[in-house]
């Protein structure tokens, strides 16, 4: 048997999009499911190919150790090979495969789930015909096969409406509207919430979001859309076997609808919203008809891998120091250099802009501009860590990069705005005597529901919740003292 090799710093890059000590955030949700429901999951091949791909490092060198064995082994052969500084995360690893059913929770022998194995050594040996990897329609000249240039158009087009009507809401200034499905998500999300007059408006969380890179984006749609499919009486084992198999197909590649179940059908349209398949559709009289084919863009081919979703992401949130483009000086004033209406639009939440060029757009950070930022929900730390996140490679040669006088204020702007508080409540006030004031007032005391007081004018606050006891003992005194 291979050696276990722990790994202590990265060295190649990793099929598992983000760092390799935090589980994909596929795999936790996976966690929280049944035993039943995974091994229904696991008949899929590709689906225990992909989420293979998604496991860490130490996981996947585990799996394929145990993959080609046809007996199980006693723990005590596995662990003789690790280190004893490996010990922790070699427990991790066989504690995160024993919540997705792929080991046993028992410890007296190692072996994985039957049918784990057996659908993962398929779809390596690539036998069978179950199409668990989908099927590929014919192309001719009626259907000819999709231009890649153009599945990534459709697909930046589609993603971009989204993240652009987030940082345009309240203003009215975005040129497309997503579908109500789309919208509803964002809401169900926290990504965005109702304020006036239904209006839906970017919350904190929406802002964080933005910062994320585009995997880490639309995989926190995507759980949303699953943690969705029961109440909308969607298959959840068949929703996430379509999400892993589209994973696995071809870029530039048409695809049947035929073999697909009925509730993978129903999910081809809110698929399309989000850019992940690209299907052409034809109306028919009063009703619109969809082709039996679709094509996966590429979305949808890089949900477990590593390779960029989008050819060019803007606003992708994306730290690489490429395509960094902003510039801050230690007046305020702010530069960046480019000419993407949806990184204007982020910039414009916290920026008060000023002048626009074809690819330079010149602002600066200012109490107002903050200020509107802090009432939408969005944190100092927030702008401070997209300005560092987008910083132009020019500026990443500062240390500290950031000017500390520019941090400092816009911290210190978010603490102007929340040294007050507002509460609701009751002023009582005009008391008779001073003996009644302070009679009233220990009995209000005594229900721990004063917020303020003022001797000197006979007067205090007190909270909503306590004011129909207080009201009550008031009058009660008034009713002793005239009988």
């Amino acid at each position: 048997m291979p050696s276990i090799t722990i790994k202590t710093t990265p060295d190649a890059k990793e099929t598992n999009p983000g760092t390799e000590d935090v589980s994909h955030s596929l795999i936790t949700f996976l966690q929280t499911q049944s035993q039943n429901m995974l091994t229904r999951l696991y008949q899929k091949p590709s689906a225990c190919l992909s989420i293979f791909r998604l496991l860490r490092p130490l996981e996947r060198q585990l799996v394929m150790n145990l993959l080609w064995l046809d007996l199980s082994i006693p723990p005590s052969t596995m662990s003789a090979w690790v280190t004893r500084e490996g010990k922790k995360p070699y427990q991790g690893a066989l504690a995160t495969l024993a919540r997705l059913h792929i080991l046993p929770t028992s410890t007296t022998k190692l072996a994985l789930n039957p049918t784990f194995k057996s659908s993962l050594r398929q779809a390596i040996t690539g036998g069978g015909t179950s199409g668990s990897f989908g099927v590929l329609a014919e192309n001719d000249d009626k259907h000819p096969a999709p231009e890649i240039d153009a599945l990534d158009a459709y697909a930046l087009e589609r993603w971009e409406t989204i993240l652009y009507y987030m940082v345009s809401s309240g203003t009215g200034q975005f040129p497309a509207k997503p579908s109500a499905g789309v919208l509803y998500l964002l809401q169900r999300s926290g990504l965005m919430a109702s304020v006036h007059g239904g209006a839906l408006q970017i919350t904190s969380a929406g802002f964080q979001f933005l910062l994320h890179p585009p995997h880490v984006q639309l995989w926190e749609l995507l759980l949303q859309y699953l943690q969705m499919a029961e109440e909308r009486q969607m298959d959840l084992v068949e929703v996430i076997s379509f999400l892993l198999m589209l994973s696995t197909t071809e870029l530039g590649k048409d695809y049947s609808t035929e073999n697909l179940s009925a509730t993978q059908k129903a999910m081809l349209e809110d698929l399309r919203d989000y850019g992940l398949i690209k299907q052409r559709t034809r109306s028919t009289g009063m009703t619109q008809a969809t082709s039996r084919r679709f094509s996966p863009t590429r979305l949808a081919t890089t949900l477990t891998s590593s390779s960029p979703p989008l050819p060019t992401s803007a606003g992708s949130g994306d730290g690489s120091h490429a395509q960094g483009f902003i510039v801050l000086e230690t007046n305020y004033r702010l530069y960046a250099y480019t000419d993407n209406p949806l990184q204007i639009a982020v910039l414009n939440l916290f920026v008060t802009l000023k002048s626009r060029f074809p690819n330079l757009v010149i602002g600066a950070i200012t109490r107002d501009s903050v200020k509107k930022a802090l009432a939408n929900g969005i944190t100092a730390d927030q702008i401070i860590s997209y300005l560092i996140t987008h910083a132009h490679p020019q500026m990443r040669r500062n240390k500290p990069l950031l000017p500390v006088t520019v941090q400092d204020q816009i911290r210190l702007w978010e603490l102007e705005k929340n040294r007050m508080k507002s509460q609701e409540g009751y002023l009582y006030t005009a008391f008779a005597s001073q003996a009644d004031y302070e009679y009233v007032l220990n009995y209000a005391k005594q229900l721990d529901v004063v917020l303020w007081e003022n001797p000197s004018r006979r007067c205090f606050f007190g909270s909503l919740e306590g004011h129909a006891n207080i009201r009550g003992f008031i009058e009660r005194r008034q009713t002793a003292g005239n009988a």
